[in-house]
Protein backbone atom coordinates (compact mmCIF):
# COMPACT_ATOMS: atom_id res chain seq x y z
CA UNK A 1 0.00 0.00 0.00
CA UNK A 2 2.86 2.51 0.88
CA UNK A 3 4.51 1.79 -2.58
CA UNK A 4 0.83 2.52 -4.38
CA UNK A 5 0.66 6.09 -2.26
CA UNK A 6 4.07 6.84 -2.74
CA UNK A 7 3.78 6.20 -6.48
CA UNK A 8 0.00 7.85 -7.16
CA UNK A 9 -1.13 4.95 -7.56
CA UNK A 10 -3.45 4.98 -4.88
CA UNK A 11 -5.35 7.82 -2.57
CA UNK A 12 -4.90 7.31 1.17
CA UNK A 13 -7.62 7.93 3.39
CA UNK A 14 -7.28 10.27 6.46
CA UNK A 15 -6.92 7.23 9.17
CA UNK A 16 -4.11 6.15 6.72
CA UNK A 17 -2.30 9.48 6.90
CA UNK A 18 -2.34 9.71 10.71
CA UNK A 19 -0.87 5.81 11.19
CA UNK A 20 1.45 7.02 8.64
CA UNK A 21 2.61 10.41 10.52
CA UNK A 22 2.38 8.18 13.86
CA UNK A 23 4.62 5.52 12.43
CA UNK A 24 7.15 8.13 11.38
CA UNK A 25 6.64 10.25 14.65
CA UNK A 26 5.71 13.18 12.69
CA UNK A 27 2.45 15.44 12.64
CA UNK A 28 0.62 14.95 10.37
CA UNK A 29 0.57 18.32 9.20
CA UNK A 30 4.08 17.77 8.24
CA UNK A 31 2.50 15.34 5.32
CA UNK A 32 1.22 18.38 3.67
CA UNK A 33 3.96 21.16 4.20
CA UNK A 34 5.08 22.56 1.03
CA UNK A 35 1.87 21.50 -1.22
CA UNK A 36 0.56 25.01 -1.25
CA UNK A 37 4.25 26.49 -2.03
CA UNK A 38 5.07 25.16 -5.52
CA UNK A 39 5.19 27.50 -8.12
CA UNK A 40 6.75 27.91 -11.27
CA UNK A 41 10.19 30.06 -11.30
CA UNK A 42 10.76 33.03 -13.07
CA UNK A 43 13.42 32.55 -15.94
CA UNK A 44 14.59 35.87 -17.78
CA UNK A 45 17.57 35.13 -20.48
CA UNK A 46 20.36 37.35 -21.11
CA UNK A 47 19.23 40.61 -22.71
CA UNK A 48 15.99 39.07 -23.00
CA UNK A 49 14.64 41.42 -19.59
CA UNK A 50 12.06 43.62 -20.31
CA UNK A 51 12.84 47.20 -21.19
CA UNK A 52 11.15 49.79 -18.84
CA UNK A 53 10.40 53.54 -18.81
CA UNK A 54 11.32 54.99 -14.88
CA UNK A 55 11.63 58.36 -14.00
CA UNK A 56 13.90 60.39 -15.45
CA UNK A 57 14.95 57.80 -18.80
CA UNK A 58 15.75 59.23 -21.53
CA UNK A 59 18.61 58.41 -24.47
CA UNK A 60 21.57 56.71 -23.04
CA UNK A 61 19.77 55.63 -19.63
CA UNK A 62 18.55 51.96 -19.90
CA UNK A 63 16.41 50.26 -17.23
CA UNK A 64 15.86 46.33 -18.00
CA UNK A 65 13.44 44.57 -15.87
CA UNK A 66 14.63 40.92 -15.08
CA UNK A 67 11.93 39.51 -12.88
CA UNK A 68 8.52 40.65 -11.81
CA UNK A 69 6.24 38.20 -9.74
CA UNK A 70 3.27 39.94 -10.04
CA UNK A 71 0.51 39.64 -7.16
CA UNK A 72 0.90 38.78 -3.86
CA UNK A 73 4.48 37.51 -4.31
CA UNK A 74 5.84 40.74 -5.39
CA UNK A 75 8.59 41.17 -2.95
CA UNK A 76 11.44 42.49 -4.76
CA UNK A 77 11.92 44.38 -8.63
CA UNK A 78 15.64 43.40 -9.98
CA UNK A 79 16.84 45.81 -12.59
CA UNK A 80 19.84 46.15 -14.98
CA UNK A 81 20.66 49.99 -15.14
CA UNK A 82 22.76 51.03 -17.89
CA UNK A 83 23.90 54.49 -18.70
CA UNK A 84 26.13 55.43 -22.12
CA UNK A 85 25.87 58.94 -21.98
CA UNK A 86 26.58 61.61 -20.12
CA UNK A 87 23.84 64.24 -18.65
CA UNK A 88 23.50 67.32 -17.04
CA UNK A 89 20.57 66.16 -14.55
CA UNK A 90 20.23 63.54 -13.32
CA UNK A 91 16.83 61.65 -12.32
CA UNK A 92 16.37 61.32 -8.32
CA UNK A 93 14.27 58.83 -7.18
CA UNK A 94 12.06 57.68 -3.94
CA UNK A 95 10.48 54.55 -3.61
CA UNK A 96 9.40 52.62 -0.45
CA UNK A 97 11.98 49.28 0.13
CA UNK A 98 15.23 48.90 0.58
CA UNK A 99 17.62 48.96 -2.24
CA UNK A 100 21.04 47.20 -3.51
CA UNK A 101 22.95 48.27 -5.88
CA UNK A 102 26.13 46.25 -7.24
CA UNK A 103 28.47 47.92 -9.78
CA UNK A 104 29.05 45.84 -12.90
CA UNK A 105 31.23 48.19 -15.06
CA UNK A 106 32.22 52.12 -14.98
CA UNK A 107 32.02 54.19 -12.12
CA UNK A 108 29.21 56.47 -11.10
CA UNK A 109 29.25 58.79 -7.84
CA UNK A 110 25.74 57.80 -6.43
CA UNK A 111 24.01 60.04 -3.77
CA UNK A 112 21.48 59.18 -1.19
CA UNK A 113 20.54 61.86 0.92
CA UNK A 114 23.50 64.33 2.03
CA UNK A 115 25.97 61.48 0.89
CA UNK A 116 27.71 60.95 -1.80
CA UNK A 117 29.72 57.27 -2.67
CA UNK A 118 31.83 56.53 -5.43
CA UNK A 119 30.90 53.10 -6.88
CA UNK A 120 33.34 51.06 -8.97
CA UNK A 121 32.67 47.20 -10.44
CA UNK A 122 32.49 45.08 -7.41
CA UNK A 123 31.19 47.65 -4.94
CA UNK A 124 27.78 47.43 -3.67
CA UNK A 125 25.48 49.76 -1.61
CA UNK A 126 22.46 49.36 -0.10
CA UNK A 127 20.08 52.00 1.52
CA UNK A 128 16.63 52.73 2.04
CA UNK A 129 14.68 54.40 -0.74
CA UNK A 130 12.37 56.19 1.13
CA UNK A 131 15.85 59.18 0.94
CA UNK A 132 16.40 60.18 -2.05
CA UNK A 133 18.82 58.84 -4.07
CA UNK A 134 20.57 58.59 -7.96
CA UNK A 135 23.70 58.85 -9.59
CA UNK A 136 25.04 62.53 -8.94
CA UNK A 137 28.22 62.57 -11.47
CA UNK A 138 28.87 59.91 -14.12
CA UNK A 139 32.87 59.07 -13.68
CA UNK A 140 33.64 56.49 -16.45
CA UNK A 141 31.13 55.27 -18.98
CA UNK A 142 29.68 53.10 -19.58
CA UNK A 143 28.19 51.92 -16.23
CA UNK A 144 26.23 49.36 -15.56
CA UNK A 145 25.13 47.78 -12.27
CA UNK A 146 22.18 45.54 -10.87
CA UNK A 147 19.92 47.39 -8.58
CA UNK A 148 17.59 45.16 -6.77
CA UNK A 149 14.53 47.18 -4.73
CA UNK A 150 13.07 45.05 -1.77
CA UNK A 151 9.42 45.77 -0.51
CA UNK A 152 9.18 43.74 2.07
CA UNK A 153 7.84 39.94 2.33
CA UNK A 154 5.71 38.61 -0.04
CA UNK A 155 1.96 40.29 0.15
CA UNK A 156 3.24 43.05 2.54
Amino acid sequence: MLSKIENAQASPSLGTLVKLAGAISVPLTSLFRGLEEEQDALVVRAGQGVEIMRKGSRVGHHYQLLGDMRGPNKAIEPMLVTLNEHSEVFPLFQHPGVEFIYMLEGVVEYGHGAGRYVLRPGDAIQFSGEVVHGPTELVSLPIRFLSVIAYGSPGN
